[in-house]
């Protein structure tokens, strides 16, 4: 649930079924990540996914929505079902070659998408190769030494390295930093260069005022277009006398 307040009188004024819009934002903040860290080339080989649930699906969306192509689409999940659902969707939604795969196989694309809700990292091998794009969303899926051995874009670089999330475990284990570039406005802004010769991860902690001004945009629009259901009685005293 998302509650927007009116920052003169502290009163609430519009509440949001918040799921999508955490989802939809997610997603925006994954693919503007991509295409910057992709030197702004929406064209990849094969793009992975690994965790195959609401997340993952808006993310694709999210990549075909911003004109993205891809050769093909492997899919990695621990349920099957799961894996397969999201192969159906890519495949009967934005007609895209695309079929579940083991993970060895999907941490070998050109795009990797770490979706899943795994509590610590699994994947401890730094097997990466240099101009190979993976996305952290999930954040704790990626071992210290997979972190330290690539170039690392965050959101926030304090926001991020708390709560045991990869780069928070990497910079503890390694006491350094310098493996951290910078961040994507840095990166945006031309503050930082990512170096050819590595793999390069971002990893978006996610700010929550970013879902409070995509609830803006929504209710606003919901507001324009008459679909909003104002309740005029909700409080019970609306003035102080």
């Amino acid at each position: 649930m998302l509650i927007l307040n009116d920052p003169l009188t502290g009163y609430a004024f519009a509440c949001l079924e918040a799921s999508r819009i955490s989802a939809m934002r997610t997603a925006a903040s994954a693919v503007l990540g991509a295409r910057w860290m992709n030197r702004h080339q929406r064209h990849v080989g094969r793009m992975a996914f690994i965790g195959a649930g609401f997340i993952a699906r808006t993310i694709l969306d999210m990549f075909v929505s911003d004109g993205w192509t891809m050769d093909a689409i492997t899919v990695f999940d621990q349920h099957d079902d799961s894996a397969l659902a999201l192969v159906r969707h890519a495949a009967s939604r934005h007609q895209l070659n695309s079929q579940p795969s083991d993970l060895p196989t999907a941490l070998q694309a050109d795009v990797v998408v770490f979706a899943t809700t795994a509590p610590r990292p699994y994947v401890l091998e730094p097997l990466l190769r240099p101009g190979q794009l993976l996305l952290n969303i999930s954040l704790r899926d990626l071992g210290p030494d997979v972190i330290a051995q690539a170039n690392n874009i965050l959101d926030d670089v304090e926001h991020c390295l708390k709560a045991q999330t990869s780069p928070d475990l990497a910079v503890q284990q390694y006491q350094d930093r310098s493996f951290i570039i910078g961040t994507l406005a840095q990166l945006m802004t031309g503050q930082v260069e990512l170096s050819p010769d590595r793999a390069s991860i971002f990893s978006p902690f996610g700010l929550g005022v970013l879902d409070l001004a995509v609830g803006q945009r929504v209710y606003r629009q919901a507001v324009a277009e008459g679909s909003a259901f104002p309740v005029p009685t909700f409080f019970f005293e609306p003035k102080r006398w």
